[in-house]
């Protein structure tokens, strides 16, 4: 971009998912704090002693409550495009395979969903739209918990595919297990909603604050474009890089995208250690004497992830690791 140098341009998305998440949880601060401190009355739509979200939305704060799940929604839907598209323009490790990228649109079909789903629901209030007001909370809460499960398994397949890749393995582990939280929690506010209210509410309340955490997932998401140039994390790139014996440089590069530790070193010298033999990477920094690596090994032949066929190393690369760990 031209105003802004490339190591800081991520910052054109990153804030999206802080912004919402930070809206979000002061929304829901606002509203708990306005009820508690005002003696906590009991509102027209209040059905037991302790408030809903909505039972406070739909009173003098309702202005605030629209707004709040408006902005909170259009966050977590363009968080959502923003990883697809960074994906689609190589700055993301891409998806591999089809089935990859139709997860990818169904999770932001969803979540679009669960944006409406959102908004609709600040605007048709508890109080004066009890029925669309509950229709429309089963409309995000689906939008939500569908687009975090479609996200997940989407997050899965690519770390099957780059299992050295240690990022991609730490988000979906993140997304699932606060999504799997959430949506658990989600169907036990379902039954308690019309069996017992006061837990129903308290429930509430802690999914809502517990969103936040998950809307979070994605700054760690898009940061990890910080520094990657457009294409450097291509499709087209990796598989280049693959077939020609490179996979050890891929995952390092995916590794280091965001600034985080790599683990490889670079000796374009070659040497002893295994580290790299006339320049082609040979593995991490702890690679035995016989030049096997993280990903690949010259003594045998390397693969690429799972299930993908074998990438044998070139000769000159074979032989000068074999001289250096003493073999004829």
């Amino acid at each position: 971009m031209l105003f802004l140098p490339h190591q800081h341009e991520h910052w054109l998305w990153v804030w999206i998912p802080l912004f919402g998440a930070f809206i979000w949880f002061a929304t829901l601060w606002a509203l708990l704090i306005t009820w508690l401190a005002s003696g906590r009355p009991h509102y027209v739509s209040m059905d037991g002693k302790i408030a809903y979200i909505s039972d406070v939305g739909a009173d003098i704060l309702k202005p605030l409550f629209i707004v709040g799940c408006c902005i909170t929604g259009a966050s977590f839907f363009l968080s959502s495009a923003i990883e697809r598209w960074l994906r689609h323009e190589g700055r993301l490790v891409a998806n591999m395979r089809r089935r990859e990228r139709v997860l990818a649109c169904f999770a932001i079909i969803f979540a679009f969903v669960g944006m409406c789903g959102l908004i609709l629901l600040s605007i048709f209030d508890t109080k004066r739209f009890p029925s669309l007001h509950r229709v429309f909370l089963l409309v995000f809460m689906l939008g939500v918990g569908l687009s975090a499960i479609f996200t997940v398994v989407e997050y899965r397949w690519i770390s099957h595919d780059f299992v050295e890749i240690r990022k991609l393995k730490k988000a979906y582990i993140a997304k699932g297990t606060i999504a799997g939280i959430l949506i658990l929690l989600a169907i036990a506010f379902a039954v308690t909603l019309f069996q017992a209210t006061d837990p129903g509410a308290i429930l509430e309340w802690t999914i809502a604050f517990g969103f936040t955490f998950y809307i979070l997932t994605f700054f760690f998401d898009l940061r990890m474009a910080k520094g990657v140039h457009k294409g450097e994390l291509s499709r087209q790139r990796l598989l280049a890089m693959r077939q020609r014996g490179r996979g050890a440089t891929a995952a390092r590069e995916a590794n280091e995208a965001g600034g985080g530790p790599s683990g490889y070193g670079e000796y374009p010298n070659g040497g002893a250690n295994g580290h790299h033999a006339n320049g082609y990477p040979a593995g991490p920094l702890n690679a035995g004497a016989n030049g096997q690596a993280q990903m690949s090994s010259v003594n045998g032949p390397s693969t690429f992830g799972r299930g993908n066929a074998p990438i044998a190393y070139p000769a000159n690369a074979r032989a000068a690791n074999r001289a250096s760990a003493g073999y004829p």
